[in-house]
């Protein structure tokens, strides 16, 4: 806990170097834009942080110059959200965690089963997605840009599983995600509650049978000596988010707002090719290592899914549930 600590504020400092003041009739300094991702580099996270970089320091003529924080550099989603509302930092490409904090009663894209990725990006750009925009900024003093694609999450299993009553009775590792677990339950598995780093482990001993998650979890986890079955379920998608510090976004010039924006709009859809890239990769890798790939009754999953699918609907804001409805399984 200390040295993260002591790790944080060294960054901390490191970076408020570049803030300070120069000499009296100097030249300006370049703007500073530090980018806070998670995830180590190698994946579409990182390129479509690369391309915001070389798009932003092109188009401001190197009067912008953006520095990359991989890996959780500088602290974890949590962290970071805390530094950018007082303006510490100023940007990342964050995961869902805001949503949470901000505005939890308009957070639909936390139910499995509920969207593909084009419903979620209509729901996004729709009113819903306005009001998380708003909320994010009143109450976490945050720019919502918006999503990058992530590859959906599926299913790995030790036994076939090919409509929603094979999952009957699967010891199955969920995250401790409550509306994820009811979810779950629901279609018949038996959640089991297994840190990330000892998923291998417990497979390995027959303490859960199966998981689910994007495709790099297997391919990265060498899983296929330990499952033999991947199922696609794309039961959700959970995108990265470009945001920004308001503290110091409204402290740039029109244009060099004008710049972050568009920016970011060719970073996302980089970002995403990448991504789509990668997953067809990892499919191509996996099924070299032996394991079989199926394409389930999806629709069996989402009947069987459909009465927590609902309950969950119920915990949003009565406009979201007006919104999303259209999209909840026969």
């Amino acid at each position: 806990m200390k040295s993260s600590y002591w790790k944080t504020m060294i960054v901390l400092l490191v970076m408020g170097l570049t803030w300070t003041g120069y000499p009296a009739g100097a030249a300006a300094a370049p703007v500073q834009i530090h980018v806070n991702n998670t995830m180590p580099p190698g994946g579409s996270e990182e390129a479509g942080v690369a391309k915001f970089k070389e798009l932003v320091e092109q188009k401001s003529n190197g009067q912008m110059v953006v520095t990359p924080f991989l890996s959780g550099s500088l602290g974890g989603e949590i962290p970071v959200l805390g530094l950018m509302k007082i303006g510490k930092t100023e940007m990342s490409l964050t995961g869902g965690l805001f949503l949470g904090q901000y505005a939890p009663e308009y957070n639909a894209i936390n139910i499995p089963y509920l969207f593909t990725w084009e419903q979620l990006l209509e729901f996004i750009h729709g009113p819903a997605g306005k009001k998380i925009s708003e909320l994010s900024l009143k109450k976490g003093g945050l720019v919502v840009f918006g999503p990058q694609y992530r590859g959906p999450r599926h299913m790995t299993s030790s036994r076939a599983i090919n409509e929603a009553k094979d999952v009957k009775g699967l010891k199955f590792r969920v995250p401790q995600e409550a509306g994820w677990i009811r979810v779950w339950k629901e279609i018949g598995a038996l959640p089991v509650a297994i840190p990330a780093p000892e998923i291998y482990m417990a497979m390995q001993t027959g303490q859960v049978e199966g998981h689910e998650n994007t495709l790099v979890s297997p391919y990265s986890r060498s899983l296929w000596e330990v499952q033999k079955y991947i199922i696609l379920t794309s039961h959700i998608y959970w995108p990265w988010w470009w945001v920004a510090s308001d503290v110091w976004y409204k402290k740039l010039s029109p244009e060099q707002q004008k710049i972050i924006r568009e920016a970011v709009e060719v970073a996302q859809k980089y970002g995403e090719k990448v991504e789509r890239e990668k997953d067809d990769f990892y499919i191509a890798e996996l099924k070299k290592k032996g394991m079989t790939f199926i394409t389930p009754d999806i629709d069996s999953f989402k009947r069987a899914a459909r009465p927590a699918i609902l309950e969950e609907i119920k915990r949003l804001h009565p406009d979201v549930q007006k919104a999303v409805i259209q999209y909840v399984p026969k």
